[in-house]
């Protein structure tokens, strides 16, 4: 089991985590955001956080809340994080937001499988497939799939929600790409029609929710769907590909995706790793985990 977390994300630091809430550096802002992996103490004192931090998200219910300002900040602002691999470098650039459900626009644990991302494309390059075919389902703000354009694939990007998907065009844009294909639909509603039209793709990305919710009011429950999406995604892939598959869902382990990649994928294990996405406080030197992932390397 593989323990990752970002080597090189500059603009972005966890301070401290603790008591159900972390300190996190975008930029120059300073947030406080819940976490509810964070269940031991914090390294520095409340009052310290909150004379340090910029905003603070005060939850209202379960799914929603408001920041509360203790520094002059906008409501929008930038930060930038770069692709490496070899001599090539390809910076991406991110609009984030203060949303009413406490997430900023980016996860930015997820930098190491933006590294993957880019790398693996560029290995199916170098064999000679001109542009790889990539698809990103829940896909949310499109950091993976502005990796992925990057390196030089054809990428399609699928989120249920619009105006997330608005949210990744914007992103586009600022980071100077064009030309992702967008795709507002119920992922496993469209990895259905994809097999039954013989569709095939050199990466898959799938990042999926707990809970969700369709275009059209379907339901996805993660448990419950999970072993089907594989099943489907595993229909979709070309003979050398690469997968990068992410789950934050309290409870659920590595050993789950082992078992997933194992039973869909066995002449690929060789090529396979799983374990669990980390944060590390650089105040505290807590650690956070933030998911487990499972991913298959391009040969």
């Amino acid at each position: 089991m593989e323990l990752l977390q970002p080597q090189h994300f500059y603009d972005y630091e966890l301070l401290d985590c603790g008591d159900f809430l972390k300190l996190e550096r975008f930029g120059k802002y300073i947030t406080i955001r819940p976490e509810p992996q964070a269940v031991w103490s914090p390294g520095l004192p409340l009052s310290e956080w909150r004379r340090k931090a910029f905003v603070e998200f005060i939850p209202n219910s379960s799914s929603s809340g408001t920041w509360r300002k203790y520094k002059e900040m906008p409501d929008q602002w930038k930060i930038g994080y770069s692709l490496k691999q070899g001599g090539q470098t390809k910076d991406l650039v991110f609009r984030l937001g203060l949303t009413s459900f406490k997430h900023v626009g980016i996860f930015p644990e997820q930098a190491v499988n933006w590294d993957f991302i880019f790398q693996n494309i560029l290995k199916l390059k170098s064999t000679g497939i001109e542009q790889p075919k990539v698809l990103n389902l829940f896909a949310y703000t499109g950091a993976a799939s502005l990796a992925a354009k990057a390196a030089g694939a054809d990428i399609t990007h699928l989120d249920s929600i619009k105006q997330v998907v608005n949210w990744s065009r914007e992103n586009m844009e600022l980071s100077g790409l064009t030309d992702i294909r967008w795709v507002v639909e119920d992922a496993l509603t469209f990895v259905r029609r994809e097999i039954k039209r013989g569709k095939k793709y050199h990466g898959i990305i799938l990042d999926p929710p707990a809970y969700g919710h369709g275009t059209n009011g379907e339901k996805w429950k993660m448990e419950d769907m999970i072993n089907e999406m594989i099943q489907g995604v595993a229909s979709l892939k070309e003979e050398n590909f690469f997968l990068v598959l992410n789950t934050y869902s309290l409870g659920f382990s590595s050993l789950i995706l082992e078992n997933f990649m194992q039973q869909n994928f066995e002449k690929r294990l060789k090529n396979s790793e799983t374990g669990e996405l980390f944060l590390k406080s650089t105040q505290s030197n807590m650690v956070l985990p933030l998911g487990v992932f499972a991913r298959i390397a391009a040969r």
